[in-house]
């Protein structure tokens, strides 16, 4: 199950809405077959596994055990149920991780896999496995995209100078800030940050796709000149204003405020089922997540270096989990169980 876990890792930005999936074939404790959901719309990780099988060992899949991740679906969607291949292979024992909350899966894939008679044997490994598709959990058990908060501050508290762009971490942290954002749906920031930094918000130091660009301009008063205006990529803009569509570009209306702007900004999101936004600021957008407690991860870099005075980093009442090291910046994760 952890190789299932370790192929389902390869899928990291790829796949979503669908989850990350890794399955393996063994025969007699060996091998034989092995594979992971690659794309979304693509063949699933029990058929890529079953196909890896070479020709000359297709015959043992009648003997073999089958190890997935997660719960093998049993409805037609992008691709025909995996179910249905696993007992046309007579595949004899299917070994799985953690169920699928997905309402049209959630049972129904062990069920059919019971009344085929193959024994099934679950869960394995769950809390991992539940852990590498978090985002997929979130989304379908909360009806929300997973959030996750990301902030650079200096060393004594503070995320920008007033009004002027602020280079706060350092050239390794902010690579590895293109390969986060190009392992989520989303990102988030907010007027004051288009403004002052101009941002692209695109994967450009990293390999990978472009996040749908979110950001909130009320009055629709940031000029069509900047970066995150251009039509290259995926933006949804929330204002006051209009609600409508041109080329790349998405307008949602809303009058609404603070905590209740975030909470529609989600369900917005949700219903264009993107699975996850990275909110990278600012401050104020950053600190009305937290009032809410909708957010579920908190990546904080902190650089060494004084500002002195400026806008001040948000506040979290949390404990790290985890502390690394990207350069001479600490970067501090954090765990939540958001509303």
């Amino acid at each position: 199950m952890q190789r299932c876990i370790q192929l389902a890792e390869m899928g990291a930005g790829n796949v979503a809405p669908n989850p990350m999936v890794g399955c393996v074939i063994v025969y007699e404790g060996e091998i034989i077959g092995e594979g992971f959901h690659q794309k979304y719309g693509g063949s699933h990780a029990e058929v890529n596994a079953i196909e890896s099988v070479p020709a000359s060992l297709q015959h043992l899949l009648p003997l073999a055990t089958l190890y997935v991740s997660l719960e093998p679906c049993a409805h037609f969607g992008k691709t025909p149920p995996c179910t249905r291949l696993i007992i046309s292979k007579k595949i004899p024992r299917v070994v799985i991780g953690c169920r699928d909350p997905f309402k049209q899966v959630n049972g129904s894939g062990i069920q059919h896999l019971k009344e085929a008679g193959i024994e099934v044997i679950e869960p394995v490994l769950e809390k991992a496995c539940i852990f590498l598709n978090r985002r997929f959990f979130c989304f379908h058990q909360k009806q929300r995209p997973y959030v996750i908060l990301k902030w650079a501050e200096s060393e004594d508290g503070y995320i920008s100078k007033r009004g002027v762009q602020t280079k706060i971490s350092g050239d390794i942290a902010q690579r590895l800030l293109h390969c986060w954002r190009s392992e989520e749906a989303a990102i988030m920031v907010g007027t004051n940050t288009v403004r002052t930094d101009n941002p692209e918000l695109t994967v450009r130091h990293w390999k990978g796709n472009n996040p749908v660009r979110v950001f909130i301009d009320k009055n629709l008063d940031i000029p069509s000149s900047a970066h995150i205006m251009n039509t290259q990529v995926n933006t949804i803009i929330f204002n006051r204003k209009i609600q409508k569509e041109e080329a790349n570009l998405r307008f949602v209306k809303t009058d609404l405020e603070g905590e209740e702007l975030i909470l529609f900004m989600l369900f917005t999101l949700y219903q264009y089922e993107l699975i996850s936004v990275l909110v990278e600021g600012g401050a104020i957008l950053i600190n009305h997540f937290i009032k809410t407690g909708c957010f579920d991860e908190v990546r904080r870099i902190v650089s060494p270096g004084s500002i002195g005075d400026g806008i001040a980093a948000p506040v979290i009442n949390l404990v790290p989990g985890l502390v690394e090291s990207a350069g001479s910046d600490r970067i501090y994760f954090y765990q939540h169980q958001g509303g």
